[in-house]
């Protein structure tokens, strides 16, 4: 099936691509900056068919796992040398991240002799500081901790923190709702010049309007897939693919019930999500972003890991959402 979803009918249709954060680490033994770089290029191999089969693309990425580390440095550091804002590491990490997928995707272009210009924008996302998220932090960073960990954090250095879908214990910051991508347009006339654009790392930078006009950032971390939803919404996507560290979306997940799904509609989506079978800050954000983008015209959602991504959509093997 070829997509036809598009604001200008001589564009030829958009895909967009959410890396999940954890994906770009492959266990707790590689975790450093040359081992995200070396799965950063396995990955882009696998998104240059999508291109070379004529769509447009746009790149988003976690980075939960990477602002959790810079956090980290800065805390052992901070008798040293100022600390970093939650802010600024979203900031880092759209940089640093969003270099490695761009680098990785120019070099694979230039392997396959295929002429593509890639780029990495940073991207600031307006909140509502009225949001209730602040006052309930919910969204998981950092690395994983054990329970005992999580609690001296918790009582030493003032942490939220909670158990992320039994996969263990790690920090909570608020996530509150995007509203709008202030580099929005730049972002369109980008991917209508045909340039393949990383944006929106990290769920984007939170910000804040003031009364007089200017932004201000706010100290939290947006969800990289409702942000991704948000963008492909925006700028009438036709396919919206969810990458992440399992093959397909599972009802009892983690449990001797465990049932993969091939396939699910709207409907289906809101039953599994009413009966509580998608951990929150796990894949329940995922499914309601798919929800929310194809209610928004969306043609089709998949969730998969990299590895599986192939030239045609249809072929993808993962979980495949339609309205």
């Amino acid at each position: 099936m070829t997509p036809s979803r598009q604001d200008n009918n001589a564009d030829p249709p958009l895909v967009v691509i959410a890396i999940g954060g954890n994906s770009l680490i492959r266990d707790r033994e590689h975790m450093d900056v040359l081992d995200q770089y070396r799965v950063a290029g396995e990955t882009s191999r696998f998104i240059v068919p999508i291109v070379k089969q004529g769509y447009r693309v746009l790149i988003t990425h976690g980075n939960g796992p990477q602002v959790g580390f810079i956090l980290l440095r800065s805390e052992l550091a901070r008798d040293v040398i100022h600390q970093v804002p939650l802010a600024n590491c979203v900031a880092d990490t759209q940089g640093s991240i969003g270099m490695q997928i761009a680098q990785s995707l120019q070099n694979e272009f230039q392997r396959q002799e295929l002429e593509q210009q890639v780029v990495a924008l940073v991207t600031q996302v307006v909140v509502d500081e009225q949001d209730a998220s602040f006052a309930q932090p919910s969204k998981p960073i950092g690395p994983f901790m054990s329970e005992e960990e999580a609690r001296q954090r918790e009582e030493d250095d003032g942490w939220v923190v909670g158990e992320d879908a039994g996969r263990g214990w790690r920090r909570l910051v608020p996530s509150p709702t995007p509203l709008k991508i202030v580099e929005l347009p730049a972002i369109r006339a980008l991917l209508d010049n045909g340039t393949l654009v990383i944006a929106g790392g990290g769920g984007g930078i939170p910000v804040v309007y003031r009364a007089d006009g200017a932004l201000r950032p706010r100290p939290a971390v947006i969800d990289k897939d409702a942000t991704s939803c948000l963008l492909a919404s925006e700028l009438g996507a036709s396919i919206f693919i969810i990458s992440t560290d399992v093959d397909k979306v599972s009802l009892n997940f983690g449990t001797d019930e465990q049932v993969e799904i091939d396939r699910m509609n709207v409907k289906e989506c809101r039953q599994h999500l009413a009966a509580g079978h998608f951990a929150a800050g796990s894949m329940q954000p995922k499914i309601e972003s798919a929800v929310a983008f194809l209610e928004q015209g969306g043609e089709e959602v998949i969730i998969t890991q990299p590895h599986n991504l192939q030239a045609d959509p249809q072929k993808i093997r993962g979980t495949h959402i339609v309205p």
